[in-house]
């Protein structure tokens, strides 16, 4: 089975970084997976798409994702610029990190395509732990991985650890708990 992720955020805000860290944890627990991302001639703030395929057997398909089986959208600013839920599959997962609830109509388009929503308020967990909003990314991840369980925790904390070190490796295990903990279904 074949499960297409695509990230929603800024340059700068670790969408690279968290969508490799997926597909590195996937990695070892023996799935296939690929990660990348889609930019132009952007600059830091500018708007960016990342991707994560995780599948069960190798991945031949080199494309971006127009079909997502899940959407995570790390800066909700962004709601407002792109149809985020663009091509998303029926059925299919978003999660938001968000400080206020999703307007209602919102939730009513997707309810009519049985998309459940998630939202964290991943800014507000980054801040608490980092004292700066910049691993919203990780703890968005965390979130992800409640609504959809692709990877176990203890393979992104591997994953994560080979990344980074001491004590922003702990802090980033924290975010993803909490990200995880904290995430409601909408």
């Amino acid at each position: 089975m074949l499960t297409e992720i695509r990230w929603h955020g800024r340059a700068g805000q670790g969408v690279i970084t968290v969508g490799r860290l997926l597909a590195s944890a996937a990695i070892m627990e023996g799935k296939h997976a690929q990660a990348f991302p889609e930019f132009g001639p952007e600059r830091l703030g500018s708007a960016m798409l990342g991707y994560t395929r995780i599948a069960n057997e190798p991945i031949e398909i080199h494309s971006p994702i127009y079909t997502p089986d899940i959407v995570v959208v790390i800066d909700p600013t962004l709601i407002k610029m792109v149809d985020v839920t663009k091509g998303l599959k029926e059925g299919g997962n978003l999660v938001v990190n968000t400080s206020k609830p999703i307007p209602e109509n919102f939730f009513e388009a997707l309810k009519r395509k049985r998309i459940t929503a998630y939202g964290v308020n991943a800014t507000k967990i980054s801040l608490s732990v980092l004292g700066s909003a910049k691993a919203m990314n990780t703890a968005t991840l965390g979130a992800l991985l409640k609504a959809s369980p692709l990877v176990s925790l203890d393979s992104v904390f591997k994953a994560l650890g080979e990344h980074f070190k001491g004590p922003i490796f702990e802090k980033n295990v924290e975010m993803i708990r909490r990200g995880y903990e904290e995430a409601e279904a909408k």
